[in-house]
């Protein structure tokens, strides 16, 4: 088994503006790298410092660049990076504000946005890339127990949870903040929600 922690990017310009980044390369601001060194130091003080830890992320800057920066509060090597724990891409829906976003194509859950990823097509990439990071971890780790810090985003990590708690998490409507951290299990391929952060305030 593998213990797995998620966590959310730092703020980026676009997330401050409320605007829909998506597959968009925006980095993180200077917020978003405190929030970074935050979670980062979160982590240091909450771990065993004898069980190896490995950090991983999406190859977009931002969360690149949180992983970063979290590695270093860690002192462990840089992030390990997979293309496939990327953002969904938000097609024609990218860089508009959440406003614009309702009034062109509705909520959330039933909008059919043009060139939008779908989401099942999300879920089933996110959980292969979260099976190859894991089985990279094992096996630099093997046999002694390890814990394994996914960079993500809001998107990505949605997905996870939702397939993890059998769609009660995240609620609709509610947003991950930006450096927040949720911890799962992972054992034979099956996610096991451990512990929620919760909604953004």
């Amino acid at each position: 088994m593998t213990a797995l922690t998620l966590i959310r990017h730092g703020e980026t310009d676009w997330n401050r503006a409320g605007r829909i980044q998506g597959s968009t390369d925006i980095p993180l601001n200077d917020t978003g790298r405190e929030q970074a060194r935050a979670a980062g130091i979160a982590l240091r003080d909450a771990r065993d410092a004898a069980v190896p830890v490995t950090v991983v992320s999406s190859d977009l800057s931002r969360a690149r660049e949180t992983a970063e920066i979290i590695a270093a509060e860690l002192g462990v090597g840089a992030p390990r990076i997979y293309a496939g724990l990327r953002e969904r891409s938000y097609g024609e829906a990218e860089g508009i504000e959440g406003a614009e976003f309702f009034r062109r194509w509705g909520g959330w859950g039933a909008a059919d946005v043009p060139g939008a990823e779908p989401l099942p097509v999300l879920r089933e990439r996110v959980l292969s890339a979260l099976a190859l990071a894991v089985r990279d971890h094992r096996r630099a780790t093997a046999p002694g127990a390890a814990s394994l810090v996914v960079v993500a985003h809001g998107g990505v990590i949605r997905e996870l949870l939702r397939h993890a708690s059998g769609g009660e998490l995240p609620a609709d409507g509610e947003r991950l903040a930006n450096g927040s951290a949720h911890d799962l299990l992972y054992e034979r391929e099956r996610l096991r929600l451990l512990a929620y952060a919760g909604a953004a305030v």
